[in-house]
């Protein structure tokens, strides 16, 4: 079987796991050394083949990397490239490789346990699996779990590198993100997005007027049913001859033309009228819409932290944050008391103002306190993870938000396409810069 293991900014790196289309195959029997040899003479298990600034490559790791792709390139039933182009690309990618980990280690980035567990289990959750069941899949395999592992932290580390060091690199304007937009790619990339779901009333074909009357008249009645309030997968569920077709999520133009109409001119959660085809009579749904006209609620707000330290204990902070709200109900300027006396250094200076959030912005105690505090009200004291708060609701309203999704969708593209030609550039320095003597 095939196990997916999905990474972003992934450099060029052969994976233990992933059957990659274009792997490489390579039988190099120097690289093979036997334990002894006819005259029971012991020969070298191992040796270094590069110096790499202040580590090195083992003959080991280049003769595992190639049984990797060996299994690999077996798998997808692929032509290996010459040998020597072989050699060249793995060596090459495991000096790039030890270029990296040494950068990584020296910055002092590290993967935790916690951390490493939880890409697993999104590795497992992707294949369909939980943990055990994507253990003992790799076991079938011939796959050791535990070296998987530490090949995913090995690759964590490396994305970490790349991230740290080119993303600094990418620089995005409006401009850049207005010309996208405008063009034909941008346009169909940020177009709006329908989930339907389809079902036929199905004529057989050549089918006579009475049997088009009939099929016509169910649809119509399963149409009326839907209207008056009934469950769409329900009514549909009762004809074992009906099936429900869910399309997923779709732009317009990527969905049948008889449908396609119908996305844009039907009611989140409604359904249209049954549309008549040479296949018969079809009864469309639409579930949801993404990317056009996407109202959130969003609230302005300004707040007061305080922090516990050694200075002032846990008791102490919540007395001064109380006595501070019992001040701005007095008549004083909350403005004021927060540039004076809250500690969060980002809205301090602005009196306190957070500016405007939208739901899953703030954390869940501070999101609680403000959904729950009415407009130019003081909420009561909080405590979150970062201290001892108050705020004060300024207003609310319901934003539009598609022209910021459509904004983030461009971005995020041209944002990708900089980096995998940084991330080339920025490989390219760092190999020409580092000291490597092959042995």
């Amino acid at each position: 079987m095939k196990i997916l293991i999905k990474h972003k900014h992934r450099s060029n790196i052969i994976n233990t796991v992933t059957c990659m289309a274009g792997s490489l195959l390579i039988l190099m029997g120097s690289l093979s050394a036997p334990l002894a040899n006819a005259n029971n003479q012991p020969q070298l298990l191992d040796q270094v083949i590069a110096i790499v600034d202040d580590d090195v490559v083992m003959a080991s790791e280049l003769r595992d990397r190639i049984q990797q792709v060996k299994l690999n390139i077996e798998k997808s039933g692929k032509t290996a490239p010459p040998m020597d182009e072989i050699q060249r690309q793995i060596l090459d990618q495991l000096i790039l490789e030890n270029i990296q980990l040494q950068m990584a280690y020296r910055a002092g980035v590290r993967i935790s346990d916690a951390q490493l567990n939880d890409s697993m289990l999104r590795i497992a959750q992707q294949n369909r699996m939980d943990l055990i069941q994507f253990k003992e899949a790799l076991e079938r395999d011939g796959v050791s779990y535990n070296e998987t592992r530490e090949q995913i932290r090995k690759e964590m580390l490396l994305q970490r590198v790349q991230q740290g060091n080119v993303n600094q690199r990418v620089q995005i304007t409006d401009q850049e993100i207005a010309n996208f937009l405008s063009s034909k790619e941008g346009q169909a990339m940020t177009a709006p997005e329908y989930r339907m779901l389809h079902t036929l009333i199905a004529i057989p074909s050549g089918a006579d007027k009475a049997t088009i009357a009939s099929a016509k008249k169910m649809a119509d009645t399963l149409y009326q049913r839907i209207e008056n309030g009934e469950d769409y997968a329900k009514v549909i569920s009762n004809y074992s001859q009906l099936k429900i077709n869910d399309l997923g999520w779709r732009k317009a133009a990527d969905l049948p033309s008889l449908i396609s109409g119908l996305a844009t001119t039907t009611g989140e959660g409604d359904t249209a009228s049954p549309v008549q085809s040479a296949s018969g009579f079809h009864l469309v749904k639409l579930l949801d819409k993404r990317g056009d006209g996407k109202m959130i609620p969003q609230t302005k707000a300004r707040h007061i932290l305080l922090k516990p330290s050694a200075i002032r204990n846990e008791a102490a902070t919540e007395a001064e944050i109380k006595a501070l709200r019992q001040r701005t109900i007095d008549g004083e300027s909350f403005e004021e008391l927060a540039r004076e006396f809250s500690e969060d250094i980002g809205s301090a200076l602005e009196g306190g103002d957070l500016g405007w959030t939208s739901p899953g912005q703030l954390v869940g105690a501070f999101q609680d306190a403000m959904d729950s505090t009415k407009p130019n009200d003081i909420s009561p004291a909080f405590k979150s993870q970062y201290g001892w708060h108050i705020l004060q609701v300024i207003e609310r309203r319901d934003k539009d938000v598609t022209d910021d999704i459509r904004r983030n969708i461009a971005r995020n593209h041209i944002h990708q396409r900089k980096y995998d030609d940084e991330l080339q550039t920025w490989l390219q320095k760092i190999r020409d810069e580092a000291y490597v003597d092959f042995k």
